[in-house]
């Protein structure tokens, strides 16, 4: 089955090059372009998109604007953030608002292909963008729902161990063939962490392996 994307980036070269990219991929096909914030959201009234590859500066609405909209009326719609910006404020607010994953248009082929297929099967795609920097601001301006683990909350050796690499930067299917298991496992083990520890997102996890200290940051 293909993934449907629609790019959305004001720069057309910058839109071609992504196209040329994925173009001898066969599960992906480009169903739609938009160059502004506005010809995005009137494109998806009539596009159905699984994916969504967004720039942050955007003309008329920005990328995060654009991001937390779009999650509100489309939330089946994942939001891949392609952007020159590197710095945590950007990556934060995307995170924050709702977006699925975030790349710098530096990135690779093939860390752009791992992103997408990532976020497609329902991950979020952290990678290696994440910083120890990035994460501790992230903790810092997360409300406070992390608190350490109580009696009612303990974890497995292999919750722990799944949890240190997430926190890595490990997907689903890297995790599977490092610890010679299937991803089916991987996404049962992932869940059950997620439904004991009442979280919904792979960043809120990653932020409570930190405070709980299953994962350590430099």
């Amino acid at each position: 089955m293909k993934i449907n994307i629609i790019l959305a980036d004001d720069h057309q070269i910058f839109r071609d090059g992504i196209k040329s990219l994925l173009s001898d991929e066969s599960n992906l096909e480009i169903i739609g372009e938009a160059s502004n914030g506005e010809e995005l959201l009137s494109l998806l009234k009539t596009k159905l998109s699984d994916i969504l590859i967004l720039d942050v500066t955007m003309p008329k609405i920005t990328g995060i604007e654009l991001t937390k909209i779009i999650t509100e009326q489309y939330p089946y719609i994942k939001i891949l953030i392609l952007s020159m910006h590197k710095n945590e404020e950007y990556v934060i607010s995307a995170m924050i608002n709702g977006a699925k994953g975030y790349l710098p248009k530096d990135t690779s082929r093939k860390e752009l292909l791992d992103a997408i297929n990532s976020i497609a099967n329902g991950e979020e795609y952290l990678g290696k963008l994440i910083s120890s920097s990035i994460l501790k601001s992230y903790i810092k301006k997360s409300s406070s729902g992390f608190d350490r683990l109580n009696k009612d909350e303990q974890l497995t050796s292999r919750e722990i161990e799944i949890i240190e690499l997430i926190g890595k930067g490990f997907s689903n299917k890297e995790i599977a063939d490092r610890l010679f298991i299937s991803v089916r496992t991987v996404d049962s083990h992932k869940n059950h962490i997620m439904c004991k520890l009442k979280l919904r997102t792979t960043a809120e996890l990653i932020i409570y392996g930190i405070k709980n200290k299953i994962i350590e940051i430099e």
